[in-house]
């Protein structure tokens, strides 16, 4: 069964730096590409950014380009999300999520396993 568990969110003042983590185990057919996903209270989740899981390929919402970096841990099947320069708008619970190499990467929807999430809180 595949599990994830995210780890490394907390509390940040605005313009600070944090790193996500997400291991994955018990990967099976269908787990191609990772995803982080947030959720800010009152709002939809949202997209954040996707890397395949060879590393070759990502992909960055438009409101965390340049600021977001999306990577993986070899040999663990760990992807890492680094932050940096917060802001009070990227407060949320991050979801950390796996999907196949078919369909779109920004669809919630394609997403067939998921982390628990972790809070992470940018004070203004």
């Amino acid at each position: 069964q595949v599990q994830l568990v995210e780890s490394g969110g907390g509390l940040v003042q605005a313009g600070g730096s944090l790193r996500l983590s997400c291991e994955v185990s018990g990967r099976t057919f269908g787990t191609d590409i990772m995803g982080w996903f947030r959720q800010a209270p009152g709002k939809e989740r949202e997209f954040v950014a996707a890397i395949s899981w060879g590393g070759g390929d990502t992909t960055y919402a438009d409101s965390v380009k340049g600021r977001f970096t999306i990577s993986r841990d070899n040999p663990k099947d760990t992807k890492n999300l680094q932050m940096n320069n917060l802001k009070p708008d990227d407060t949320a619970v991050y979801y950390c999520a796996v999907k196949g190499d078919s369909g779109s990467n920004y669809s919630e929807s394609e997403y067939g396993y998921w982390g628990q999430g972790t809070q992470v809180t940018v004070s203004s």
